[in-house]
């Protein structure tokens, strides 16, 4: 707190109190967080890789293949397109659908879509998900939407 130095009466030695603000200091430390946090927030920041399909549709006449979709049911149903399938028999099924002959010496590089009912159970979701990781099926897509 500050004190005045002239006027306002009394005696010589009687300094009155000064109720103003000094807002320098106030602006300082404001100054020297904002730096502070301008610096610290890039770093705070992580970047994850994603491995996105390239925005350039292919050339007219260019043949598509339908792709290969695994979908879980509620209750641990399993089915590749419109065909049944069990947990076991995944890695087999696929494939014989992809024509691949062993994944598991040499990883596929065809992807693999999987579409899971909404009351599907997380650990029935990941025995899929290590199941075909595990038979060298690496190349696996999420989806949450009719395609």
């Amino acid at each position: 707190m500050g004190a005045k130095l002239g006027g306002g009466g009394g005696s010589r030695f009687d300094l009155g109190q000064n109720a103003d603000i000094n807002v320098t200091p106030f602006v300082d430390v404001m100054l020297v967080l904002l730096i502070i946090f301008m610096v610290s927030i890039p770093a705070a920041t992580v970047s994850i890789k994603l491995d996105l399909p390239p925005a350039i549709p292919p050339p007219p006449g260019t043949v598509v293949k339908e792709p290969v979709l695994v979908n879980i049911q509620q209750g641990g149903a399993l089915y590749i397109g419109e065909r049944a399938t069990s947990l076991d028999g995944l890695p087999s099924d696929l494939s014989a659908i992809l024509r691949v002959e062993d994944p598991s010496t040499a990883p596929t590089e065809q992807r693999v879509y999987i579409r899971a009912d909404r009351t599907v159970r997380y650990g029935d979701f990941m025995a899929v998900m290590n199941t075909l990781q595990g038979n060298g099926f690496y190349q696996v897509a999420l989806i949450n939407e009719e395609i």
